[in-house]
C-alpha cells in the first residue's frame, strides 16, 4: 500500500547495502548522537576496514545519490526504500535489535512545499492503515541560528547540571539540543523551563516554517507545535517533525500486540547541508522514517484488516518425470498471458496436488500428464463441480479465458 501510494507520488524505490563504511555515519549521523555513541553494530573486516551494520536510511542513500551521479539527472529527485536495520538497544515492545524502517527522501527542492508533501504523505499513510496520528513539528532554524540559541541553552543548565541524567550531562558538553528531547521525567521538566529555539529563529528559517505550516493548513493535516523536537541527528536543519499517536497512553494492549505509549512511529526533517558534507554539490533535500513495527503494531491495535492473499485463477498440476521438466515452460507461458496461478513441483500424487488447489481457492486446475505430454494435451479441472475436459495445448490459453470469464 504505502509503496503504491509513494510510487504514484513520483517516487522511485531504491536499495542500499545494509553494511556500510562506519566512517559514513560517524561523519553523517554525528559524532555526539546516541547511534554513533551507543547504538550501532560496528566491527572491522578482513581487510582491517571499519564496516557498520546499516542503523538509518539516509546516509546510505545520500551516497548513492552522489556515487551514482543522480545529481545529474533531473530534480527533484524522489526516492524511497525499506528494509532491516540494526541497532543496539534493550530488547522492548516496539524496540528491537533489528528492525525495520520506510524511508522516503525528496533531493533537489529547497522550497517549503517539499517538506510539506514529505509530512502529508506520512499523514497519508498513516489514515490507510487506520491509524489516528498527529504531526509533531518544530524549525530548529540554521546552524548560525542554532550557535546562537545554543549559547542561551547552555546558560539555562548552567547551574543545573546536577539535576540532569547521565545522559543528558554528556550532551550539555556534546549535544545540546538533544537535552530538549530527554524522556526522563526531571529532564522533561527542566527542559520545558529553557528558552525555545523557534524565537530565535533567522528569518530565513521563520518564514520557511510558515510556509510549512500554511501548506498543511490547507491539506488538513493535524500538527501541533512542538519545542521540544530537535530530532537526534546532526544533519537535520529548519523542518523537523514526528508522528505521535493519538490517544497512546489509552490504547488497549495485548500480549500479541504491544503499543509504544509515548514513542513516535515515524519522524524526518529537512537536511540541506549534508549532501555536500558527504561530497556532493549543494543540494536541499528532507526526508522521514516510518518504525514499520510501531507503525503496523498501531495498525493491528486499530483493528486494521491486512488483505488476504488473493486466490489464484489456476493451480498447475503435473504428473511423472517428464511432464515436471515441462511444467516450467508451461506455468511461465500461463503466467505471462495474465493469469494468476500457483504449482508446488516437489508434490507427485494428483490428489495431494489438487487438494493444495482447493485449499488456494484456484478456479481451474491444469493438468499435464505424461500421456497429455505426448499427446500434445492438456486436462482442464474446474475446481467447484469437478468437471474435467481434454483441451489441446496450443489453445489451452485462449480456452481458460473463456472459462474464467463465463465462471465471473
Amino acid at each position: 500500500m504505502a509503496s503504491q501510494l509513494l510510487r504514484d507520488y513520483g517516487f522511485y524505490e531504491i536499495e542500499t547495502p545494509i553494511l556500510e563504511s562506519t566512517a559514513l555515519y560517524r561523519r553523517t549521523t554525528g559524532e555526539g548522537t546516541d547511534i554513533v555513541e551507543k547504538e550501532m553494530f560496528s566491527f572491522t573486516d578482513k581487510s582491517r576496514d571499519s564496516v557498520t551494520l546499516r542503523p538509518e536510511m539516509t546516509p546510505g542513500i545520500v551516497r548513492a545519490y552522489i556515487e551514482h551521479g543522480m545529481l545529474n539527472r533531473p530534480h527533484p529527485v524522489k526516492l524511497f526504500s525499506w528494509g532491516p536495520l540494526f541497532r543496539y538497544d534493550r530488547p522492548q515492545a516496539g524496540r528491537y535489535r533489528q528492525f525495520h524502517q520506510l524511508d522516503f527522501e525528496i533531493l533537489g527542492n529547497p522550497n517549503p512545499v517539499a517538506d510539506a508533501e514529505v509530512i502529508f504523505l506520512s499523514y497519508l499513510i498513516c489514515k490507510k492503515l487506520g491509524v489516528d496520528a498527529t504531526v509533531h513539528i518544530n524549525s530548529i532554524g540554521d546552524s548560525e541560528s542554532r550557535k546562537e540559541y545554543i549559547k542561551l541553552l547552555k546558560e539555562h543548565y548552567r547551574n543545573k547540571r546536577r539535576l540532569l541524567c547521565e545522559d543528558c550531562k554528556r550532551r550539555l558538553t556534546k549535544n545540546p539540543l538533544r537535552l530538549l528531547d530527554c524522556k526522563e521525567p526531571g529532564c522533561r521538566e527542566l527542559a520545558s523551563e529553557a528558552p525555545q529555539l523557534v524565537d530565535h529563529l533567522d528569518e530565513e528559517s521563520k518564514q520557511h516554517f510558515i510556509k510549512v505550516l500554511e501548506h498543511l493548513d490547507e491539506s488538513e493535516v493535524p500538527y501541533v507545535l512542538s519545542p521540544f523536537i530537535v530530532r537526534g541527528l546532526d544533519y537535520y536543519n529548519r523542518t523537523v517533525f514526528e508522528l505521535i499517536p493519538t490517544g497512546g497512553e489509552e490504547a488497549e494492549q495485548d500480549s500479541e500486540t504491544p503499543v509504544i505509549a509515548q514513542d513516535a512511529i515515524g519522524g524526518g526533517g529537512r537536511y540541506d547541508g549534508l549532501i555536500e558534507h558527504v561530497g556532493g554539490r549543494p543540494t536541499a533535500a528532507v526526508g522521514m522514517a516510518f518504525g514499520l513495527e510501531r507503525l503496523l503494531s498501531r495498525a493491528k491495535a486499530a483493528g486494521t484488516v491486512v488483505p488476504k492473499k488473493k486466490k489464484p485463477q489456476i493451480f498447475l498440476a503435473q504428473l511423472g518425470e517428464e511432464a515436471t521438466k515441462h511444467a516450467f515452460l508451461l506455468f511461465e507461458k500461463l503466467r505471462s498471458a495474465g493469469f494468476s496461478l500457483e504449482a508446488n513441483f516437489a508434490k507427485e500424487g494428483l490428489k495431494s496436488q489438487l487438494e493444495l488447489a482447493n485449499k488456494a481457492g484456484a478456479t481451474f486446475a491444469v493438468i499435464l500428464g505424461q500421456k497429455e505430454l505426448l499427446d500434445g494435451t492438456v486436462i482442464i479441472r474446474d475446481m467447484e463441480n469437478g468437471i474435467q475436459e481434454v483441451v489441446d495445448l496450443e489453445k489451452i490459453v485462449e480456452e481458460l479465458k473463456k472459462r474464467l470469464k463465463h465462471s465471473s
